[in-house]
């Protein structure tokens, strides 16, 4: 490794999954954009399936033991009952699953796609102040876009604390990664997904 590689090395495991997240991030963001889920309600309610169905597909990390023994209050992290009742607020049926969901991904990984899932919280203080425009809330129809107990950014400061403090092995730390990577990737397949299908009003 030259001194150049190890300047540019993150000093921290989280600046790290920031780094190599970035691309699928903005990837992401653009896609989020092209399908105008500000524009109305209808477009929104598809955002809220793809929201969904991703926190549906993560609730099992979110209340692993062995992941909670790492993060205690993550079971009340996950945001799978809100996203749930934005749907029925929003006349929406709650989708089916979508074949090809995480399953029964090791320590390192699952704790990846919880990295981005927990990430998503500080963008979605923008989104809900979008959302407020089609006169949607923290309490209709933006449930999961609301602020966690505690706040926002000290939720965050205290999962990505644990996080880089974790003693992990090279191969955990690569698995971590691919968790990462691959959470940002599953959200864009249920993305395009949800807005392929056609909205079913209850």
């Amino acid at each position: 490794m030259t001194s150049q590689d190890t300047a540019q090395r993150p000093a921290l495991r989280s600046q790290r999954l920031n780094q190599i997240t970035h691309e699928p991030h903005q990837k992401l963001d653009a896609l989020v954009k092209a399908h105008k889920p500000f524009e109305t309600r209808e477009n929104f309610a598809r955002f809220v399936v793809a929201q969904y169905l991703f926190q549906s597909e993560l609730q099992a990390l979110y209340t692993d033991p062995s992941l909670k023994e790492i993060v205690p209050d993550l079971p009340e992290r996950c945001r799978a009952e809100q996203a749930k009742a934005d749907l029925a607020d929003l006349d929406t049926e709650v989708p089916a699953p979508v074949a090809g969901a995480v399953n029964a991904p090791s320590k390192a990984h699952a704790l990846g796609w919880i990295f981005v899932s927990e990430g998503s919280k500080l963008g979605a203080a923008f989104l809900i102040k979008r959302a407020v425009a089609l006169e949607l809330s923290d309490t209709f129809g933006a449930r999961h876009l609301g602020e966690p107990a505690g706040g926002r950014a000290e939720g965050w400061k205290r999962f990505v604390k644990t996080l880089d403090g974790l003693e992990l092995s090279a191969e955990e730390e690569a698995d971590l990664d691919k968790g990462a990577v691959a959470a940002f990737e599953r959200f864009t397949v249920l993305l395009e997904h949800a807005y392929a299908a056609q909205p079913e009003l209850a």
